[in-house]
């Protein structure tokens, strides 16, 4: 049988100086940097247009700005921002004053904190619950068995209204809060602003799923068999 090609698998990158991070460090063989240079490199020409230009370096500078005496050496990561500080302020680097909010239902008041913290920040923000319309989940052909109240009403999320409804507010910038795995995406493929993830759903670990990976070796190894 013919050998598969390489393929980019940075996430088993076992170097400890990792030539990505530094000029010294080394690459192995499936380092990206090395099989998809001229990929990259196209990429990095992207960076000349005015606009994404722009929202690189302030997502950059951004980045900075999260962490505290910067100017001690040897430097020690000091992080003193929550994300919901980090998108106030890269919201208002880039200039944007109406902000669109897409949430999910069962976070309405998380979402209904966020607004008013953003209100609070000067912004003017257009949000938008996911059940919004109250179409029924027939219409995209669920059986009743397959909702989540069998036997009872229940409207279907629609993400893609969701970014319908704030493209045609003109929002400038879109959080997303708790949407479900899926409609999470077709958010992304519908919305014209660029959007920004501030809570992802997990429904069982308090929306911060990646507890699950620092357990994966203890309270969750189970996640490693196949079809769980």
């Amino acid at each position: 049988m013919p050998m598969e090609p390489l393929k980019p698998e940075c996430a088993k990158c076992g170097m400890p100086v990792k030539v990505c991070r530094s000029p010294e460090g080394q690459a192995p063989p499936f380092c990206p940097g090395t099989l998809d240079a001229i990929t990259i490199a196209r990429a990095t020409s992207e960076y000349d247009k005015p606009d994404t230009h722009e929202f690189a370096r302030q997502a950059s500078i951004q980045e900075a700005s999260c962490y505290a005496g910067r100017g001690a050496g040897p430097y020690v990561l000091h992080p003193v921002k929550p994300r919901v500080q980090e998108t106030c302020e890269f919201a208002r680097r880039m200039g944007y004053r109406r902000l669109g909010l897409a949430f999910c239902a069962g976070l309405q008041q998380e979402a209904q904190t966020l607004v008013g913290i953003l209100e609070a920040q000067g912004f003017d923000v257009v949000s938008v619950v996911c059940k919004a319309g109250g179409t029924p989940k027939e219409t995209i052909g669920l059986r009743d068995d397959e909702k989540v109240h069998i036997g009872e009403f229940e409207p279907m999320c629609s993400p893609i209204a969701q970014a319908m409804i704030l493209n045609e507010r003109a929002t400038e910038f879109n959080i997303m809060v708790g949407l479900c795995v899926g409609h999470d995406s077709l958010f992304l493929k519908h919305a014209e602003a660029p959007c920004t993830v501030l809570v992802a759903k997990d429904r069982v670990l308090g929306h911060c799923p990646a507890a699950a990976l620092y357990t994966a070796h203890s309270y969750y190894p189970w996640l490693r068999r196949e079809g769980f």
